[in-house]
């Protein structure tokens, strides 16, 4: 163990540099396809046993922030079920490194914006794991567009019901096996406070994210539930190339004051901190990692 830290990579000194790769994906794109490649703590993330025995559901898992924080919750002890939507590959090579930590991984796929579905993920955890702990909402959907009449009514509708609708659906199942000191994370974003106007239905939602968090905080608060939202800025994710134009993309992160996105890897003890008992006192707060464009 003591060889395999001493090799351990600083994710700030790995990159990627802007400009990024131009190379487009489909939604919701892949991490196998992505260029450069994203660093999700793989030699970096040292755990220390804050998750000791615990079960999370983290959606969105299988690439970027989702897979990031799987598996800096499995190197602190937990089991983790990876819920995606269909990146197969990308869900297995999640699964492979949650194993590869010597912690349970289940990856189920499917559509959260369907409310069977999300009640059979807190079922599915619960089954596998014989109790669920902490339940990340972190899948999210988004498409640029540059004119408002470019906004079809159809796809407001899927990121209201893929990033609000879906939380809902998740934490009103989960709530009744989460114990006193269980928490919920869910992911917000910068846009929440400093919307861009080409992404006026995905900026919208996040803003939703952060009152839906806040009001959940003091409402399940005297079951003894914790209830944060973290709020990252540009992100290098496969989001990124299969959701907005091959321009923005090569200037994305540029505008931080590191002059480039995060890696997943940097967001993910965020996550790790509020999931923890060092959190027990942290409800119905919204953690910013903007890169120092932190508007709030």
């Amino acid at each position: 163990m003591a060889q395999k830290q001493a090799e351990l990579k600083d994710p700030r000194q790995a990159g990627p540099k802007p400009p990024m790769s131009d190379t487009p994906q489909e939604y919701p794109g892949t991490d196998t396809a992505l260029h450069p490649k994203a660093d999700h703590g793989e030699q970096s993330y040292r755990g220390a046993g804050r998750l000791l025995g615990q079960a999370a559901l983290i959606t969105g898992a299988d690439s970027g922030i989702g897979r990031a924080v799987a598996l800096a919750f499995a190197r602190e002890g937990a089991d983790v079920l990876i819920a995606y939507l269909n990146e197969h590959d990308d869900a297995r090579e999640t699964e492979r490194l949650v194993k590869e930590a010597g912690r349970k991984a289940v990856c189920v796929a499917g559509d959260i914006r369907a409310e069977a579905h999300c009640q059979q993920l807190v079922e599915q955890a619960v089954s596998t794991f014989g109790r669920l702990d902490i339940l990340v909402n972190n899948a999210a959907f988004q498409m640029t567009h540059q004119k408002l009449e470019e906004f079809s009514t159809e796809q407001f509708e899927r990121t209201f019901q893929t990033n609000i609708f879906a939380m809902f659906y998740l934490c009103k199942a989960a709530l009744p096996h989460l114990k006193p000191g269980a928490a919920i994370i869910n992911t917000a974003s910068i846009q929440a406070f400093d919307p861009s106007p080409f992404l006026l239905d995905y900026a919208t939602t996040k803003s939703a994210i952060v009152g839906f968090s806040k009001a959940l905080a003091k409402l399940v608060g005297k079951e003894g539930v914790r209830v944060n939202a973290v709020a990252p800025g540009p992100v290098w994710t496969p989001l990124i190339p299969a959701t907005m134009p091959p321009e923005k993309v090569k200037t994305f992160g540029q505008s931080t004051v590191f002059g480039r996105p995060a890696q997943p890897a940097e967001l993910a003890p965020v996550y790790v901190f509020l999931a923890s008992p060092e959190a027990s006192y942290v409800t119905g707060e919204v953690y910013g990692a903007t890169g120092g464009q932190t508007p709030f």
